[in-house]
């Protein structure tokens, strides 16, 4: 049972827990798009995944591919449930005087929680609907100007968002430095990013020469967004934690890279789809090849970073479920999401499309095997965190 009418004690940062549910609903859902022949369509729907489900040649296959539906819905699931009740305790947290003191203080940001969750939650209904609705691909091209409309919606609430923020430093200067020792305040550009690749999926998979270009020049807009807060971000950032020392309870912060790259680097691959099938801009297997291993490369290096920190700071023990978490925990979730997505990106674009690795091979599995963990070890943190920061009794206690 979720504790409700926190008010005071409510954080914008529980969206978080909305957003990891949603962020596994989605990685769960790669499984199939990968391993799973669909050569008439961008994406793998239910038309491919019904005849393996019900008469595929092997038992085993079915029963995982059943088992995987059922960890895509039951995370969905939990997306929704989550974020209905982050919505109403958000509602109650506006009356109080904790939420007037957050938009005068550096915390003011993680309201871009709310829009990155809203994105997430349009990527959940679109795989849902893939995966579960029948002939969906029949009718997809009318679904497009909706799925746009959708995302630049939450895209405008997001800038409206970051302009009210950036209003109020630039006229009143209250941005604390000595505050900004982490890269929390990165939700920001998490949120941009995620717009940013929900926009560049129509761009990449629509027929029409105007919905392509019209969801691929949105979608340019807020990913350059994106890289402009991250460069400024990045550079003050880093420069207060090397002046005060990271914030512990925010040392998490420092794998949040890892799902901007993600975000990032998925949309350039979907740009690059939809600039070769709608515009005649042929590419080599090889140009995602060095591109994938360049983001994943990067990935890995600010996780060894972020663990070798989080490791000397014992956070793992204190904030990661341990007596001392709090919203901002949730956090952790993304970048396990995030590094299993892209490495199976990187496995099928980098790996497979340029005959280095065959696909199904035993090569292939090996692979998969360490993006696998990572995926596991997510589903295990979430649940740790889901007991102690959301169910009641232990919210009660963690708040008192």
């Amino acid at each position: 049972m979720l504790a409700n009418n926190l008010r005071e004690r409510y954080s914008p940062m529980y969206f978080l827990a909305a957003l990891g549910a949603g962020g596994l609903s989605v990685s769960f859902f790669i499984y199939p798009m990968f391993l799973l022949p669909h050569p008439d369509t961008p994406m793998v729907t239910f038309n491919h995944i019904w005849p393996v489900l019900t008469a595929g040649a092997s038992p085993l296959v079915s029963a995982l591919l059943g088992l995987d539906l059922l960890a895509i819905l039951a995370f969905a699931v939990v997306h929704v449930w989550l974020l209905a009740w982050n919505l109403r305790e958000f509602k109650l947290y506006r009356q109080t005087a904790a939420y007037q003191k957050l938009l005068t203080s550096n915390a003011e940001i993680s309201l871009m929680a709310i829009p990155l969750t809203l994105a997430m939650t349009i990527n959940v209904a679109f795989v849902l609907g893939a995966v579960f609705v029948p002939n969906l691909w029949s009718v997809v091209e009318w679904m497009y100007p909706g799925a746009i409309a959708a995302f630049l919606a939450v895209g405008v609430y997001a800038l409206r968002i970051l302009g009210q923020y950036f209003t109020r430093l630039f006229v009143h200067a209250q941005f604390d430095f000595a505050e900004n020792n982490s890269l929390a305040p990165m939700v920001s550009i998490f949120a941009l990013a995620m717009v940013a690749v929900g926009l560049a999926a129509p761009g990449a998979m629509s027929h029409h020469q105007t919905i392509n270009a019209v969801a691929m020049v949105l979608s340019i807009f807020f990913a350059s967004a994106a890289v402009l807060l991250l460069v400024i971000k990045i550079v003050l950032g880093f420069d207060a934690i090397l002046r005060h020392g990271i914030q512990p309870q925010a040392a998490g912060s420092l794998w949040i890279l890892i799902p901007i790259l993600t975000l990032l680097g998925i949309t350039w691959i979907r740009w690059s789809m939809g600039l070769s099938h709608n515009f005649g801009n042929k590419s080599h297997p090889t140009d995602l090849l060095l591109f994938t291993t360049v983001i994943l490369s990067l990935q890995v290096l600010f996780g060894l970073i972020g663990y070798a920190v989080m490791k000397k700071l014992n956070y793992f023990a204190d904030y990661a479920g341990g007596v001392k978490s709090n919203a901002g925990a949730f956090a952790l979730i993304c970048p396990g999401v995030a590094f299993f997505v892209f490495g199976m990106f990187f496995l099928a674009f980098g790996l497979v499309r340029t005959g280095l690795v065959g696909q199904n091979t035993l090569m292939f599995f090996i692979l998969l095997t360490p993006l696998v963990l990572v995926q596991a070890k997510t589903v295990q943190v979430y649940a740790r965190l889901f007991t102690r920061l959301l169910l009641k009794p232990r919210l009660q206690l963690a708040s008192a």
